[in-house]
């Protein structure tokens, strides 16, 4: 059977250029089943009327659907449909081009190949391949130096090695699309960077060919200014999304197990984890509460402790945990007596029960009268300086991992987790700021060494400002009973 491609060329305001570029598709795609899609985003002149002529007069040698949105949805909102069409209609390999022309059709024959053959997911036409061929063709001055700097930037800030971010001429394999939520996209031109970071995020494989450069009488309708900026932000955003600072729905795209770990809480030791096993005296015996990979049990068992571990699954038999109890924390009572331990862990925990304050007030129960019981928690502080920024510019998104993890239920800043300690029964001893994680961000090196020392000295003029994570270390209260039970009756 023969590979199913669509030519879909987006058309706005192009009556002029329209049936030329029509005439410009090759017959050489007769070797595919190809399908030529026409969508005219409501123009305000007779673009459609022209394509509909054309087919008419001189009809295409495949078959051809010619659409006219009755609302405009602007470029972005436009290639949706056409990305859309492409799927329902089950194609391999959607091809696009503009109606004005300005990119060759004719490269479609050879550029479709790559997709087809399963070698890559994306293919662009790029006029900045050749060194200066795009001046060559007419690409103004001004415009080729902003695509220059867009571009580096871009690579910059994404990690990627691409020789133009802006070319209007892109192939598809639909299968990728299918991957991809590009209908979350921006309806506005900058819908092509995000869906390079999509590809990007995604694991997808870009290449790239060069293309000629034809500037004629087209008419842009590009905001130079605007583009630009938004361009800028969304590869700032998902660069940001990947350090967990910020989460958009659209770039959550990483294939299973092979996101990219910055932040990732308690599946990385961190410095609040390295504080705890620091705190827990040697040869202690620690109940983890909320276990999860058991790495903080593993290095407490380096210290002689014996831990055992409570959480809905197990840790990795590796970690060799004395014992471990599968537990769900919002509904089971707590299957160990908590009153056998020196040491109680709550390490990243409290912020994703339903009910810490019912929890905690049977932990105090549990505990008894038995004050030298240590008891350590740590949350993520929502004051941090980044998400007041993001609350500052509208910005309060969950996602997967960091202080705005999705699966919490409570956040909490330096004085709420304390008090929330005091009101179950403890008696906090210290309250202590821990740095943000560059290291996971950035990786070690000279610059995050210097962002860490940065940090530590802000740390000290605002805790609540500076502080990435809460680290509590409380003891329990005597209970009224307990108090009462102890009580000498006097005669």
């Amino acid at each position: 059977m023969a590979n199913r491609v669509l030519v879909f060329l987006l058309a706005y305001n192009a009556e002029r250029f329209i049936q030329e570029t029509m005439k410009r598709i090759p017959a050489e795609l007769q070797e595919f089943d190809t399908h030529v899609l026409i969508v005219d985003d409501a123009s305000k002149d007779r673009t459609a009327e022209m394509a509909l002529a054309f087919q008419k007069a001189t009809p295409l040698a495949f078959p051809t659907t010619i659409l006219r949105n009755p609302v405009n949805q602007n470029y972005g909102g436009n290639v949706k449909l056409g990305m859309r069409y492409a799927i329902r209609e089950g194609f391999d390999a959607v091809c696009l081009i503009h109606g004005d022309g300005q990119y060759p059709p004719e490269k479609l024959p050879e550029f479709v190949r790559p997709i087809l053959e399963g070698s890559a997911d994306a293919v662009f036409g790029s006029r900045m391949m050749i060194s200066k061929d795009a001046l060559k063709g007419g690409m103004p001055m001004y415009k080729y130096i902003g695509n220059k700097v867009l571009t580096r930037f871009e690579n910059w800030i994404l990690g990627t090695r691409l020789s133009e971010f802006h070319s209007g001429l892109r192939l598809y394999s639909v299968k990728a699309l299918e991957r991809l939520p590009f209908h979350l996209n921006s309806n506005d031109f900058h819908f092509d960077t995000e869906i390079i970071v999509q590809l990007h995020f995604a694991h997808m494989r870009i290449q790239e060919f060069p293309i000629p450069t034809r500037y004629g009488e087209e008419v842009s309708h590009v905001n130079g200014f605007k583009y630009a900026w938004d361009v800028v932000k969304q590869a700032m955003l998902g660069q940001l999304q990947r350090l967990s600072l910020v989460y958009q729905r659209k770039f959550d795209v990483a294939p299973k197990g092979r996101e990219v770990l910055y932040h990732v809480g308690k599946m990385t030791f961190t410095e609040a984890h390295r504080m705890a096993v620091d705190t827990v005296p040697m040869g202690a015996r620690v109940l983890d509460i909320g276990s999860s990979d058991g790495l903080v049990g593993a290095a407490l068992k380096e210290k002689g402790c014996q831990v055992a571990g409570i959480d809905k699954h197990g840790p990795p038999q590796e970690r060799g945990y004395d014992r471990f109890t599968p537990t769900d924390l919002d509904r089971d009572p707590l299957p160990i007596d908590p009153s056998h331990f020196d040491a109680v862990l709550l390490l990243d925990v409290l912020g994703h029960l339903k009910e810490p304050e019912r929890f905690m007030e049977r932990l105090h129960e549990g505990l008894g009268a038995k004050p030298e019981t240590l008891v350590i928690a740590t949350a993520g502080n929502i004051g941090f300086i980044l998400n007041r920024l993001q609350l500052l510019f509208g910005y309060f998104n969950y996602g997967k991992r960091g202080i705005l993890d999705a699966s919490h239920t409570r956040l909490f800043t330096f004085q709420s987790l304390p008090r929330l300690l005091e009101e179950a029964g403890f008696q906090v001893e210290t309250v202590t700021a821990v740095p943000a994680p560059f290291e996971l961000a950035l990786g070690e090196g000279a610059f995050t060494k210097l962002l860490v020392a940065f940090d530590r000295l802000l740390l000290k003029l605002s805790p609540g400002l500076f502080g990435f994570r809460i680290f509590v270390v409380a003891r329990p209260r005597p209970t009224l009973d307990g108090i009462l039970a102890n009580a000498v009756a006097q005669e």
